[in-house]
């Protein structure tokens, strides 16, 4: 069996959750009381990485350091970052210099934002509701292939300080001054001034340009010549897990579902970064694993909104072969959007699809009752550039993950919400969140969409199966049970998260070759692609499939609360499951999933194709130290398949 748990940490784990005060409203997250030395090479005398991952992180920074001062740039918060070190002329996602220094000027900005409404909220009980909405989705707009747009960014930024005075004026009628500590600035901002004096600036940001060369000064390198790469790394891990968390939130605000709390902890979490206290690793490595508790909330809140709306979901074939008819694709993740666009094309005769992270919409009760919810089209969301110039329809992104579009179909896709890309329709919300979606129903009907010959032509695939969230899993509880008491079912494994094109995560599509048959594999995320299209059969001796997907990386709440369910039945915790995780990870979504993972005292985590860049050895010194986080061994996966067997 796996680990028993944290003793390392001096927390009992009880069905995978550490055991101190404070629950969820589902009662299955509490805090883990980790403390961290301010020192992480104190933690490196217990810690032993295998030599080839310590030799290449230790080249990794290297390379870093030579680079920072020459660089038109300097991104590396997702993991096909240049050379696993940074991207220095253009992001490998497309995103151009211009557009990544007005993404730190708008963090630095939200960053003032943030302390403000924290400040206003603990001092003179002001709740804002319109920052709280502004700063999730402004935060949101910066995460990897979300926005390429470099205006949208300048209206984000104005629109921040826009919100910073009006704040500052309701502290202002309510007598309530800013202390000076408040705001003085730190060593890292250097040579800006504090968040929340250069939000308080008069000076006129009109345009592009006289934001980039304040925006120039606001970006990682600064930080990582100021703090040192380890501790900068930290602070940006803290930073990365906001940016998931504040898009799950924001996914849960358009359904409505909102919560107090979650805009109190990112907001203190934005404030913490900007004092003195950021200076300490410790600190920043407890406010990390406090950020994966609220992620943890911000899951179950999402989880909620979307089965309140639309209703469980419900194990569904979908089919991947498109019939005849006008065509829309959809991309993202935002049901939502799903949703208002089905009620608007029912009865149009227009066929919609769904693509990438969007699958799963199959699988709701309320959006699979639309007849012309007719099926999927494509792959992962890194192949969309193929994907895109050959569907004959018009295409509309509701999210992450985004590319600069072809010419082929460039007069074809439309972005909503904090999606952006230069001289592309975007489709804004009115007043009261309705999108009106005419321009790319228009769009649809003067596009040729699928014909018969077209249809005839394509090569048969087989329906996938979708809808096994922790609902329809867990109704099926009893008969797992009994498989794996009964050796049946020797092993769970989940493997999820994102895909990418990189060649190593080749090992997610090669791991499941070594999986014995009486095992099975829960997916999450767009991982899935890998094999979603593949028969894995049945469990021997019983009825249950082998493989169940169970939604969007959005739904990780639900493998959760099976994994923590299935541990009360066998009165012990996560850890000492038959059960391994396997995850891939890209953007700043699965930043958040992992923090949570972490605050949930969960080890043995196995997380490839490549660690996070912006960790140096001494911070995964310290995750292998503490959760034996292990890097996943994309050179040999029937080894991680043996050790995974072993509960390893």
């Amino acid at each position: 069996m796996m680990s028993r748990g944290l003793a390392s940490s001096g927390s009992a784990v009880r069905g995978g959750v550490a055991s101190t005060s404070g629950r969820s409203s589902s009662g299955l997250a509490r805090s883990i009381p980790v403390r961290v030395s301010t020192r992480v090479q104190a933690h490196m005398s217990t810690t032993e990485l295998p030599s080839r991952d310590l030799t290449s992180i230790k080249q990794r920074m290297a390379a870093t350091e030579a680079a920072l001062n020459h660089d038109k740039m300097m991104c590396y918060q997702c993991e096909q970052t240049k050379n696993n070190t940074g991207c220095t002329e253009i992001g490998i996602c497309g995103k151009t210099p211009e557009v990544s220094a007005l993404q730190d000027l708008l963090i630095y900005s939200v960053k003032g934002l943030g302390s403000l409404a924290h400040i206003a909220r603990t001092s003179a009980g002001i709740e804002d509701a319109e920052v709280n909405t502004f700063v999730n989705g402004a935060i949101f707009s910066t995460l990897t292939n979300v926005n390429f747009a470099d205006d949208r960014f300048v209206e984000f930024v104005t629109e921040s300080r826009h919100l910073h005075a009006k704040l500052a004026a309701q502290l202002a009628a309510k007598g309530v001054q800013v202390p000076a500590s408040e705001t003085a600035a730190q060593p890292w901002h250097a040579p800006m001034p504090h968040p929340l004096v250069w939000n308080s600036q008069p000076a006129a940001l009109g345009g592009v340009g006289a934001m980039l060369e304040v925006a120039e000064q606001t970006g990682i390198a600064a930080r990582q010549k100021t703090l040192g790469l380890t501790l900068a790394g930290l602070q940006e891990l803290l930073m990365y897990g906001l940016k998931g968390l504040c898009a799950y939130a924001h996914h849960a605000e358009a359904l409505g579902h909102r919560g107090p709390k979650v805009y109190a902890d990112v907001q203190e979490l934005l404030h913490f970064l900007s004092t003195p206290a950021a200076a300490d690793v410790g600190a920043v490595l407890d406010h990390c694993f406090q950020a994966g508790a609220t992620n943890f909330r911000v899951m179950e809140m999402l989880s909620n909104a979307h089965s309140s709306t639309f209703g469980h979901p419900v194990p569904t074939p979908v089919s991947l072969n498109p019939i005849p008819g006008k065509a829309i694709l959809v991309t993202g993740h935002d049901m939502h959007d799903m949703h208002m666009l089905l009620e608007q094309t029912a009865g149009m005769g227009i066929n919609v699809y769904t693509h990438g992270e969007m699958l799963p919409a199959h699988g709701y009760p309320g959006l699979k009752k639309y007849p012309h919810l007719a099926g999927h089209f494509g792959g992962a969301w890194y192949r969309q550039k193929i994907d895109f110039a050959a569907f004959p329809g018009s295409i509309a992104v509701t999210t992450n993950c985004v590319l600069d579009p072809l010419t082929a179909y460039k007069g074809n896709i439309y972005t909503i919400n904090e999606t952006g890309l230069s001289g592309i329709p975007h489709i804004k919300a009115d007043a009261t969140g309705h999108k009106d979606f005419t321009p790319i129903i228009k769009r649809a009907l003067e596009l040729p969409g699928f014909t018969e010959a077209d249809c005839a032509a394509r090569e048969q695939k087989k329906d996938v199966t979708v809808g096994f969230g922790h609902n329809a899993v867990l109704s099926v509880a009893p008969q797992v049970i009994d498989a794996i008491q009964t050796g049946k079912l020797e092993h769970i494994f989940l493997v999820g998260g994102c895909d990418g094109s990189e060649p190593q995560r080749k090992y997610y599509s090669k791991l499941y070759q070594f999986m014995p048959t009486n095992t099975m594999v829960l997916t999450l995320g767009c991982g899935k692609f890998r094999i979603f299209d593949q028969d894995f059969g049945t469990l021997p001796g019983t009825d249950l499939p082998r493989l169940l997907d169970m939604g969007q990386c959005n739904d990780a709440y639900s493998a959760l609360v099976v994994a923590t369910e299935l541990a009360k039945v066998f009165k012990t915790d996560v850890n000492s499951l038959p059960l391994s995780l396997d995850l891939s990870w890209f953007e700043q979504k699965a930043v958040a999933v992992l923090l949570t993972l972490l605050h949930l005292g969960v080890r043995n985590i196995r997380l490839g194709p490549r660690l996070p860049a912006f960790l140096t050895p001494e911070a995964v010194g310290v995750l292998v130290d503490k959760f034996n986080l292990l890097p996943a061994n994309v050179v040999d996966p029937e080894a991680d398949m043996k050790m995974m067997m072993e509960c390893k």
